[in-house]
């Protein structure tokens, strides 16, 4: 069997990585959901050692669990159990145009006038995966604003942990349109603010920009949780 050069085993790993964590996030693998390596690895044609490492690395970040004798299985998630990561977040956010910051290139702001482009077509049909798929997109594009990989890695961990949040949550409610609506047509004002902070050459502005909105998203979600869990009990 011919080896396979180490960066090209690499970013094979990197990429059966992204992609399953991406289906954990966008709930085409549901909380519960077991995961099996030898399926996984018939569908990426390659040996169970790199897919035993991608699970085991989204394990650790809290997206999977081992359970003895049934496997690996999808983790639930709860805006409560999680509040303290969503608040660390808040916090991180601010950080963003402070540390290390990474002024961006056209090649940036190209990507940003076309995400605004999606979000204005989304406003028009509100289709929630593509609402999470594009806050995904928005947030990376984000993280690229600095050079402080510590930054970087632990607002990415901390961000794919509480993601799905929305998606799960909000699909319960009967008013989950109108809940979507006003996410997406938040989601724009964001988006215009940020790039409003960024032709001003203003990094900094753009960390208050997401700390304030993410504080918003979280306190009307968190709001509508325990209003939906008030109505079970009573």
């Amino acid at each position: 069997m011919t080896d396979i050069p180490a960066s090209d085993a690499r970013a094979r790993y990197e990429r059966i990585y992204a992609t399953l964590r991406k289906r954990i996030c966008l709930l085409d693998y549901p909380p519960g959901r077991r995961l099996r390596e030898e399926d996984l690895a018939e569908e990426f044609h390659t040996s169970r050692t790199p897919i035993r490492r991608v699970l085991a690395r989204l394990e650790d970040e809290g997206l999977l669990w081992s359970v003895h004798g049934v496997g690996t299985i999808v983790t639930d998630i709860d805006i409560e159990e999680l509040s303290q990561v969503y608040r660390l977040r808040i916090e991180l956010a601010e950080l963003i145009g402070k540390l290390m910051p990474v002024p961006p290139d056209q090649a940036m702001l190209n990507e940003l006038f076309e995400m605004e482009a999606r979000c204005a077509e989304l406003a028009s049909r509100l289709d929630a995966r593509e609402f999470a798929r594009l806050n995904m997109d928005f947030f990376q594009l984000i993280l690229r604003l600095t050079a402080n990989e510590p930054l970087r890695d632990i607002s990415e961990r901390l961000y794919f942990q509480t993601t799905r949040i929305w998606l799960k949550t909000a699909s319960r409610f009967d008013h989950y349109r109108d809940m979507l609506r006003l996410e997406v047509e938040s989601f724009q004002r964001e988006m215009r603010d940020v790039m409003l902070a960024i032709e001003s050459a203003d990094l900094s502005a753009v960390g208050h920009v997401r700390r304030a909105h993410l504080t918003t998203s979280f306190s009307r979600l968190l709001a509508e949780a325990r209003s939906d869990k008030k109505a079970d009990i009573n």
